[in-house]
């Protein structure tokens, strides 16, 4: 049990594997649906393989990549993230669920982003701990709203510092700062981010981690240089890394080299560092572009970065099913929403000129005249 008229609840759905996932698309649909990066945007990984020599890890090797550990030193320091203590883990929610179990237990309150990502939902609820709603708008979380979070409670909070999945809200200096100064009145308040989209955000990095005693940010290279490429850097306090690679070390031992040389290798790579620049600014034209569009039929909505268009509608299961019958698969916004109102997400990643105006005609007409919510 939560407590009363906290606004914590841990919900009634089981942490049942993929449950939040979108069905499959059937044939003749175009899937706009399942929130992958372009695939005709990722580097070509044949070309590095053929790179590598072979790491040929054994049992009791340092679990982790020296080149890898180098750039992600050089970024984290960059952006003003503390790089003295490092972990490599399988993605960025692997390195997020192992920092929360280091430091929090089952019955604990998390304040979570609201439209935010399913995926961390369903992860918090498997680990038995309850979710804080925390409202959010284009610049990510509101700092009133944060601030009740925190007076009432809650051990942690985790963030997507740009590029949210699924409104695509981004962290600007003011609103870091505002935020900061709000978590400064909870010093011991766990802060996690999730930097989910790296370098294809569309938007600069920014951290509300700088003097806390416990927080972690996971940065991961699988949205940026392949899903398949299961690998994320966790940086955080001391005690949270150490627990986190003692906890790998009796269970997984080590993520594999052969990711981790890849991984290394492609974000030294000028080329793969060319190619991140146009895949982000190929991103922001397809948003644009579809916002714009929505724009012109009278749908206002914001979409600052990222790779997905978060759309308020009245009835979610009608305009979805109601794109589906004109050939269109998007997601219904149920899984990602706690208290926020009704909405679909759009994955604008593959989304062509032609395509985007057409999706705005498809979603104006199912929305029907006089039936549009407010601006998002």
């Amino acid at each position: 049990m939560t407590r009363s008229r906290s606004g914590a609840y841990v919900s009634w759905r089981p942490p049942v594997a993929g449950a939040w996932l979108a069905a499959a698309t059937p044939a003749g649909v175009r899937d706009l649906a399942g929130g992958n990066p372009d695939p005709d945007l990722l580097p070509d990984l044949a070309q590095v393989l053929r790179r590598i020599g072979p790491p040929r890890q054994l049992y009791g090797g340092d679990p982790a990549d020296p080149q890898l550990l180098e750039r992600a030193r050089a970024e984290f320091d960059r952006v003003g993230i503390c790089s003295r203590d490092l972990a490599v883990v399988s993605g960025a929610l692997d390195g997020i669920e192992r920092a929360l179990q280091a430091q929090l237990r089952p019955g604990d309150v998390v304040a979570v982003e609201d439209p935010g990502f399913a995926g961390l939902f369903a992860l918090l609820r498997a680990l038995g701990l309850a979710l804080r709603p925390v409202a959010v708008d284009a610049k990510g979380m509101i700092p009133a709203a944060l601030a009740d979070a925190l007076e009432e409670g809650v051990a942690a909070v985790i963030v997507n510092p740009r590029g949210q999945n699924p409104t695509g809200a981004s962290l600007d200096e003011e609103r870091a700062a505002a935020l900061s100064r709000a978590l400064d009145d909870a010093p011991d308040v766990m802060v996690l981010e999730d930097d989910h989209l790296g370098p294809i955000a569309g938007a600069p990095r920014l951290t509300l981690t700088a003097g806390r005693r416990r927080w972690a940010t996971a940065r991961s290279l699988a949205k940026s240089l392949g899903p398949d490429l299961r690998l994320a850097v966790l940086a955080g306090d001391a005690q949270t890394i150490s627990r986190v690679r003692g906890r790998q070390a009796v269970g997984p031992g080590w993520v594999s080299m052969l990711l981790q040389r890849t991984g290394a290798i492609l974000w030294a790579d000028d080329a793969c560092a060319e190619r991140l620049e146009e895949a982000s600014a190929t991103y922001g034209e397809r948003r644009e572009r579809f916002v714009t569009a929505l724009a012109e039929r009278g749908i206002q909505v914001e979409a600052p970065a990222g790779i997905n268009v978060w759309i308020p509608v009245p009835d979610e299961t009608q305009v979805v099913q109601a794109l589906h019958a004109q050939g269109w698969a998007v997601t219904a916004g149920a899984p990602f929403r706690l208290q926020s109102e009704p909405a679909i997400r759009v994955t604008i990643s593959t989304l062509q000129a032609d395509e985007a105006r057409a999706l705005a005609t498809a979603i104006d007409e199912a929305l029907r005249p006089g039936q549009r919510t407010r601006a998002a």
